[in-house]
């Protein structure tokens, strides 16, 4: 008998160690349908009493070629989440109302416009809560929770008739601003974004700012008299990045009376946050106007009545962002940017004993505070962020949205690197190697550079590189001069210089990588989208190293963009007015040097892009194509700076793949 149970021990551990072996060995490197199976969380709010966690989760319907988000919440302890809106339809912006009792959201319905509506948490159907004719942009529950404060646009004369298909019919553009574009928006006018209040049963809403100017970022007093808000009231708003934190009475005061304007800095004041006593708001603000988006964003705290500010982080050369008081109102929280991370810090009050918390090798993209809970969405370098909470300077996980597409995919070895500059300076990235790399072989390479350029890599999943890995490419995803994370002086390196030093450092990666002898100089790819392919163009005309590369919503020929893609500002204040300081314009357009390109390379865009226009991939292209090197044009239509239809970001993964196969494999 005791033998008998020996054999039956022995064969349940075979069976176990088989079935493990098994379930080791299905793993399979990733593919595009995984990276379309992917699900993105973000938005967190913790609700009032510190007991539920609200989140978004946002998915690709493939079948459908469209993208749904859906509102779910999860205990702060814990457990399984729970879907609190259905599918078929998007559901964004969650809020709490201050009682805990309703969930809130924004959502379009039946093709309707964007309106408010809540949810008892205790379960039932969503209730719509807002009938505003031309649709809701943002809200947030009063502290006593009996109104919302919403940004609404200034309605159109065809929002205010009860006939559809007016708002369907083409309207001429007017135009008379000196900033008249926006990707994703389109042509502007003179139709604003203001505030107003809401009372939950009435039919209207009122109006409490006014004029023409935009109102955004509000925020309720805490005992809700009043709003903070971020608006630019100068004469010319267009003509500078001069926003201001603002007061307006919460209840109605009229065109008559203006707000209250509380800082006074000439240049942009932002992310608006109330003490919990109400007596004073901190903010970000940028001192160094010059560096335009190169400056370094500070932390500060104002009193309401618009004293002088104090700058906090006054000695750390780094962005931060997203400022909340604490509930006691001795510590800020807010977002910390540094060096290929992103975390969650404090400082005091008066400026003092800034605390990291949690270091390590994660990325924090969002947090919210409430109810003594600390929320916060965490990734890092092989999942894709997900919901956590801070205990004890330690980022407990609650969820698991990704967990079978995680389980079913073999992992890269992915590692943090440093090396030195043509000029001696010190460059970190990060090498992304092939799936079951082997340190004997030499791999193909992909250096895929990132956008911004004022933007670096950080701790987080990164799709492409992932694709690549699995693909037998080794990737590099460096920070090069011109990223932020590593200070001011940094990213002021390329200004007006574009394709100089950073072009410098991206050479010296690849041949940091070659050195360690795992990366074949002959084949070498490199590619990037918006500033990464700006970057990718710069390096394509000064070197023949690279045997193939692709060219995302890139920038060629500079003074073509002037007035046609939305940086009018942003381009005086690096280069100078086109007509007067032509050869700064000249000197860095990699347009002028198309005659230098040999290697392949892929163009690739959206239409209706006018952060980066399309004509500057159809001039490449069209030069390379008279020229008589390989090239290729691929433009998505209807699509902005980013591709999100579905099947396009499908075909995007696969004309990587394929152009990078052909040309540098």
């Amino acid at each position: 008998m005791i033998l008998k149970k020996l054999l039956l021990l022995q064969a349940i551990v075979l069976l176990f160690l088989v079935s493990e072996t098994f379930s080791q060995t299905t793993k399979e490197a990733i593919e595009i349908d995984d990276l379309l199976s992917l699900k993105t969380v973000a938005n967190p709010r913790v609700s009032p009493d510190g007991k539920w966690i609200a989140f978004t989760v946002r998915e690709i319907d493939i079948v459908k070629d469209k993208n749904d988000t859906r509102i779910w919440m999860i205990s702060a302890k814990g457990g399984e989440p729970i879907p609190m809106t259905g599918k078929g339809y998007t559901a964004n912006s969650p809020r709490w109302s201050p009682d805990n009792k309703y969930l809130s959201f924004i959502a379009s319905r039946d093709g309707g416009k964007a309106q408010v509506w809540t949810l008892n948490r205790m379960g039932g159907e969503a209730e719509q809560l807002t009938k505003i004719k031309q649709g809701v942009s943002d809200y947030e529950w009063s502290p006593d929770g009996k109104k919302l404060l919403m940004l609404l646009r200034d309605p159109k004369p065809e929002d205010l008739t009860k006939d559809k298909e007016d708002d369907k019919k083409p309207k001429p553009y007017v135009i008379d601003r000196l900033q008249f574009k926006r990707d994703y928006v389109g042509y502007l006018d003179r139709y604003r974004t203001h505030l107003y209040t809401f009372t939950p049963g009435d039919s209207t809403a009122t109006q409490i700012t006014f004029g023409d100017f935009d109102a955004s970022s509000p925020a309720w007093s805490p005992d809700g008299s009043s709003i903070a808000f971020v608006s630019n009231r100068t004469e010319e708003p267009d003509g500078n990045t001069n926003s201001d934190i603002w007061i307006v009475p919460a209840i109605n005061p009229g065109k008559e009376k203006s707000p209250f304007q509380v800082t006074k800095n000439e240049n942009a004041d932002s992310a608006p946050s109330w003490s919990p006593d109400g007596k004073y708001i901190t903010y970000t603000t940028v001192t160094d106007g010059d560096a335009i988006w190169y400056a370094t964003e500070k932390l500060a705290v104002i009193s309401a009545s618009g004293e002088e500010p104090k700058i906090l982080t006054k000695e750390l050369d780094r962005n931060v962002r997203n400022p909340e008081f604490s509930a006691d109102g001795k510590s800020i929280f807010f977002i910390l940017e540094e060096q290929g991370s992103t975390m969650l810090a404090s400082v005091n009050p008066s400026g003092g004993n800034i605390t990291r918390y949690a270091k390590g090798e994660t990325t924090v993209d969002d947090f919210s505070v409430a109810g003594g809970v600390t929320a916060a969405l965490v990734g890092n370098l092989l999942e894709p962020s997900e919901i956590y909470t801070l205990q004890k300077d330690n980022f407990i996980k609650l969820t698991n949205i990704n967990k079978e597409f995680l389980e079913d995919i073999k992992n890269p070895s992915i590692e943090k690197i440093s090396f030195k500059s043509e000029d001696g300076t010190d460059v970190e990235g990060f090498v992304v190697k092939p799936v079951d790399f082997d340190k004997s072989k030499k791999y193909p390479a992909i250096v895929w550079i990132h956008g911004g350029p004022v933007a670096q890599y950080e701790h987080s999943f990164h799709a492409t590189a992932q694709l690549f890995a699995a693909n037998g490419y080794v990737t590099l995803l460096i920070n090069p001069r011109g990223s932020s994370g590593y200070g001011q002086e940094f990213s002021q390196a390329i200004f007006a210089d574009w394709g100089n030093l950073d072009f410098q450092d991206i050479m010296a990666g690849v041949d940091h990588v070659i050195k360690e002898g795992y990366v074949d100089p002959e084949k070498l790819g490199v590619g990037g989208w918006s500033y990464g392919g700006v970057l990718t163009n710069h390096v394509i005309t000064k070197t023949n190293r690279f045997k193939g590369a692709i060219s995302g919503a890139s920038e060629a020929l500079y003074r073509t963009n002037y007035g046609h893609d939305h940086y009018q500002l942003l381009w005086e204040k690096e280069l100078g007015l086109p007509w007067e300081n032509a050869e700064a314009w000249e000197r860095i357009s990699p347009f002028n040097d198309v005659d230098k390109i040999t290697t392949p390379t892929l163009w690739i865009g959206g239409s209706d892009d006018w952060n980066v226009p399309i004509i500057n991939s159809e001039q490449m292209y069209q030069a390379m194509k008279r020229l008589g090197v390989e090239t290729q044009l691929i433009v998505y239509p209807g699509e902005f700076h980013g591709i999100s239809r579905p099947s396009f970001v499908k075909d995007r993964y696969e004309r990587y793949l394929n152009w990078f196969d052909t040309y540098v494999k």
